[in-house]
């Protein structure tokens, strides 16, 4: 099913689980979309079973806390994670025995980006210590290391083959993976006309065009090639400057962010208009949303996780 504006429309809560009790910071869907994991405030990880749609296993970490979780490349049975509590150390857990397969230290300051590549065991972070470090899912040392000049959120594009910057909130830096301690081979600068900070960075599937996320109102679309402003989109409700998520769709041609009220807003890429706002009667700020890469399904969380449907009248 190809998902065009009336489609989106048409999305519908299917279910809801209150499985955890503080907010859910993250979440992410396998490669293969048979799988979503979710990260919490409350220490926990929790597994879902799309295909099935429910629960399948809650795991803790309650001594680092747990945050920015993502599936490695190719297996849906591995995650790495950040810690929200006790250190900046980066966690590689096997989830179908609980057990930590490797630890990744480095960082001095707390890990705010998490990107997996797509094409192999390589992911990047970025932190508050103003490095970004890249790494290997087989060694526990630290690959690479770049300094972008200030704090960085930071994604891998479709190919894996270059990474996005986003540096104090105003810059963009391009770098080409094999070659990142030249620095950055492409920058721009793009400034919000209101005062935010940025919170994400993401490369839609095509490769030609990155999303920002900010704690402000308003979340932005550039080409990735030349910097130039695509969309600038507001009007959701964010007033008390939360980190909430936008994400684009599988085919790159819509954007969504859930907001303050417990909303998604969706525009077209290629329009720049609104398509939808979808009420999943959340009890909070939807802090973080994705879209499954493969099935006509996305989550959406605030305490609660939320599934969401296409009903599509075929009479």
């Amino acid at each position: 099913m190809k998902i065009t504006d009336s489609v989106f429309r048409s999305f519908r809560v299917a279910r809801t689980y209150r499985e955890n009790v503080q907010k859910v910071n993250c979440v992410d869907f396998s490669p293969n979309g048979e799988s979503a994991i979710s990260s919490s405030d409350d220490d926990c990880i929790v597994l879902y079973d799309i295909r099935e749609g429910k629960p399948k296993g809650t795991l803790y970490s309650k001594k680092y806390g747990v945050d920015l979780i993502r599936y490695t490349h190719g297996d849906p049975q591995t995650v790495v994670y950040s810690s929200n509590k006790l250190d900046d150390t980066i966690r590689y857990l096997s989830l179908t025995d609980n057990q930590y397969i490797r630890y990744f230290p480095g960082h001095t300051a707390r890990v705010i980006a998490l990107s997996m590549s797509p094409v192999d065991d390589t992911f990047i972070s970025g932190s508050l210590d103003e490095t970004i470090r890249i790494w290997d899912l087989r060694a526990p040392d630290c690959q690479g290391l770049t300094h972008p000049l200030g704090k960085p959120v930071c994604s891998f594009d479709p190919d894996g083959l270059i990474f996005a910057a986003g540096v104090e909130s105003q810059a963009i830096k391009l770098y080409d993976l094999r070659a990142f301690d030249k620095g950055p081979f492409a920058s721009f600068e793009t400034r919000f006309n209101r005062a935010c900070d940025w919170t994400g960075l993401k490369f839609s599937n095509d490769g030609k065009q990155i999303l920002i996320s900010t704690n402000g109102g308003m979340i932005r679309v550039l080409n990735a090639f030349n910097g130039s402003v695509l969309h600038t989109f507001s009007g959701y409700n964010n007033s008390k400057g939360i980190s909430l998520e936008a994400c684009f769709t599988p085919d790159s041609q819509f954007v969504m962010i859930g907001s303050e009220d417990g909303r998604v807003h969706v525009w077209s890429t290629e329009s720049g208009m609104k398509v939808a706002v979808l009420d999943g009667k959340h009890s909070g700020p939807i802090n973080t949303l994705q879209f499954n890469p493969r099935y006509m399904t996305f989550a959406s969380a605030c305490t609660n996780m939320t599934f969401w449907l296409p009903c599509i009248d075929d009479s």
